[in-house]
Order: C-alpha cells, then sequence, then structure tokens
C-alpha cells in the first residue's frame, strides 16, 4: 500500500462526505498527491543524511591515521550529498494549488510521479555505495550514484516546468 492508499483510508468521516460534493474530491485526492509527495520525499531525504555517518567515520579514520589524501574526496562527497538532499527536500510538489497560476497537466503529473519512484531506487545505489546495505563505504562510486540521482532530480525538474 502507497502513501497516498494510506492517506485515502485515513480519512474520516467528514472527509469522506466531502468527498461527495461534486468536483470536490478530485481536488481532495491532489491534495492528498501533495502531502503524500512531500512525506516521500521527506523519507528518502532522510534516508539520504544516514550516508553522512560511514562518511564522517572515513574521515575520522584518515584523520587519525595521518593519510590526508582522501579527505578531499570526502568532503566533495558530502557537499553533493548535501545539495541532492536539499534537492529532494525541498523540491516542487509536483501539483499546483487551486488557485495557482502555473498548473501542471495530468499526464505530467504522472510523469513526474514516475520520477519520485525512481528515486527510491537512486537513494538505494546511493546507501549501497555509502555501505549502508552491507558493504564497504566506496567514496567514489557514492559521488558518481549522488550524481546519477542528481541528474535524475533535473530531469524532474525538467518536467515540472514544461521543458520536457
Amino acid at each position: 500500500m502507497s502513501i497516498l492508499d494510506n492517506a485515502r483510508a485515513g480519512q474520516n468521516a467528514l472527509e469522506q462526505l466531502v468527498n461527495q460534493i461534486p468536483g470536490f474530491k478530485g481536488y481532495r485526492d491532489k491534495e492528498l498527491r501533495r502531502d503524500a509527495d512531500r512525506i516521500h520525499r521527506e523519507q528518502l531525504a532522510s534516508r539520504l543524511e544516514e550516508c553522512k555517518r560511514p562518511l564522517d567515520e572515513i574521515a575520522v579514520a584518515a584523520t587519525r591515521s595521518g593519510g590526508l589524501d582522501g579527505l578531499n574526496d570526502v568532503e566533495k562527497a558530502r557537499k553533493r550529498l548535501d545539495k541532492v538532499t536539499n534537492r529532494i527536500r525541498y523540491a516542487d510538489r509536483g501539483y499546483a494549488g487551486f488557485f495557482a497560476t502555473l498548473k501542471i497537466d495530468e499526464a505530467a503529473l504522472a510523469r513526474v510521479y514516475e520520477f519520485d519512484l525512481a528515486l527510491v531506487q537512486g537513494v538505494d545505489a546511493v546507501r549501497s555505495a555509502a555501505g549502508l546495505a552491507g558493504g564497504t563505504p566506496d567514496v567514489s562510486a557514492l559521488i558518481a550514484a549522488v550524481d546519477a540521482l542528481d541528474t535524475r532530480l533535473a530531469d524532474r525538474e525538467a518536467v515540472l516546468s514544461g521543458m520536457v
């Protein structure tokens, strides 16, 4: 069951009654989509935040051993991870409100949701490179995975802006 399905199932009697008003149910569904999208993005951002811990551990180990050569790569990975985490957390919601001047059509909205679902795979790739899936952290693989996720976010934004 998706976050959106959970939100629909959790409606109280008044919300279910209001959904019977002609035209309101579609508006309410869009609001539920916005809420589900926000929750989904926050969850993804939190999962990315966890990837900082292995980077911190690598930096501490390098500092203690005197091997400072890899610290630049660790810092580069950390900055890119912060950037992508913030882009996910604060991304456009995908649905313009009822009174918004810029509206997005349903086909583009469906494409945005497909992008959002694919972001899960990108986050999993970052977590794997960070060693959170049971392996050893690989800083260069982490940077590549973060960059791929960043590209995917740019594609999402292009759909929202109507460029694609």
